[in-house]
């Protein structure tokens, strides 16, 4: 049988709850827009990291970041609170994030091979990327340019970025 749980823990536990009910309702009226990461530390600091089907604004973080502070009781809750947006080299976690970077090159892991290419679809259960490499002509000297293409299933991906090109 277990002890009751420390004060600490149970305040914890309930801000955690408060935090994620308060989301989940900021994010029924913003629907575009998805959380990527969120944690509650043991000091109460509410870190929330979110992306959007579209762009994701400064505005947007500031809207979703009132929807929680301004509904917290900073007499009973002491917190603190960061709402981000995901940053163009941060690694893409959820499907949901893949649709928008069709026709962007990527930069993936799966299986323990790495590929860079264009990402040409997004399915739910898989990505197509598709690159162009010189290889070898068949009969006679010099190379020649071949599109080649990958489908990746979704649960193999280990790591996956938008390489950002100028």
């Amino acid at each position: 049988m277990r002890g009751p749980r420390s004060p600490l823990l149970l305040n914890y536990m309930l801000l955690k709850q408060k935090v994620v009910d308060l989301l989940e309702k900021a994010l029924i009226e913003r629907s575009d827009l998805f959380v990527v990461d969120f944690s509650v530390g043991a000091d109460h600091h509410i870190h929330i990291t979110l992306d959007g089907d579209t762009l994701v604004s400064v505005q947007d973080c500031i809207d979703i970041s009132r929807a929680i502070e301004h509904n917290l009781d900073r007499e009973e809750e002491d917190f603190s609170l960061q709402v981000s947006s995901c940053g163009a080299s941060s690694p893409l976690v959820k499907f949901r994030q893949y649709p928008k970077h069709i026709g962007r090159k990527l930069e993936v892991k799966a299986a323990g091979e790495d590929y860079k290419g264009k990402l040409i679809e997004a399915r739910q259960e898989r990505i197509i990327l598709e690159w162009n490499e010189r290889l070898p002509k068949e009969i006679g000297k010099g190379k020649r340019t071949v599109t080649q293409q990958k489908k990746i299933e979704f649960e193999h991906i280990e790591k996956a970025k938008v390489l950002i090109t100028f």
